[in-house]
């Protein structure tokens, strides 16, 4: 999702082409096809050739969110080596960096204080301002042990400039025990949402549906269950879909949007 309006409603028509490219892959009757065509390969898994700042956070993000989904790389084998035994995951989803830290940022503080995510690991919202060539040596330590055919250096830079510089507070944004928002304005929400989200998701925002097993999960149901992961993709996109985001602009913008699509329906 970008906002298509700034300031005094100015139009971004640039965004407005990023969200019809994003809209036209997919077809009337694959609601659920994700993929994309040869076309967007660079734009979805490559990178520009003088990366911007928001870029770079934005790019860091979904590395964050699924490495191997964001860089088309192999997934990776097996149960992460420095996963907890106590730990109730196993496969390659503990290698993702948010299954440990979390979508609040937070680890064992936050939201996986409990639960089937729960690890006891703590987050990475202690390193917000640390140096990123230290963050990035950590990553390539053995503790986490992300070697340069699954990462290489540019892409881990991108991951330790979103640890140091990416994070929002999500304390402020959704709370920590129930996961209600806290922040926003649904009516400025409701307007980017119309304007560009809905050219992807729809007015209502059930173009796409997550669910499985009989349950639907809309925008609106994952905004309303799990809104610190939405709000994650909102700013950085979802890996390896055709999705624009809004990092380029005010965190209160992605705020707005995340706030209003909490009240689209839910099934």
């Amino acid at each position: 999702m970008r906002r298509l309006l700034t300031g005094a409603a100015t139009a971004t028509w640039a965004v407005v082409a990023m969200a019809s490219l994003a809209a036209e892959r997919v077809a009337a009757d694959e609601k659920n096809d994700y993929e994309h065509g040869a076309e967007a390969q660079e734009f979805v898994h490559g990178a520009p050739a003088a990366p911007s700042d928001p870029w770079i956070l934005a790019a860091g993000g979904r590395i964050y969110d699924n490495w191997w989904d964001a860089l088309d790389r192999k997934e990776p084998e097996g149960t992460h080596p420095s996963y907890p035994a106590t730990g109730k995951q196993s496969g390659p989803d503990t290698w993702r960096c948010k299954e440990c830290h979390g979508w609040d940022y937070r680890g064992a503080a936050g939201v996986y204080r409990k639960g089937s995510h729960h690890t006891g690991i703590k987050g990475i919202d202690g390193a917000v301002g640390k140096p990123e060539a230290e963050i990035a040596a950590l990553l390539r330590a053995p503790l986490h042990g992300y070697t340069p055919e699954m990462i290489t250096d540019e892409e881990l830079a991108r991951v330790a400039a979103f640890v140091s510089r990416g994070q929002p507070d999500m304390s402020t944004i959704v709370d920590g025990e129930t996961r209600a928002i806290l922040a926003g304005d649904p009516e400025r929400g409701r307007g980017i949402f119309q304007t560009v989200c809905a050219a992807c998701h729809g007015f209502d925002g059930r173009r796409y549906d997550w669910g499985s097993d009989g349950e639907h999960a809309y925008v609106g149901t994952e905004a309303a269950s799990v809104p610190d992961e939405v709000l994650h993709k909102i700013l950085n996109a979802h890996p390896g879909v055709e999705m624009a985001n809004l990092r380029a602009f005010p965190l209160s913008d992605a705020v707005d949007v995340l706030s209003y699509a909490a009240t689209l329906p839910v099934d």
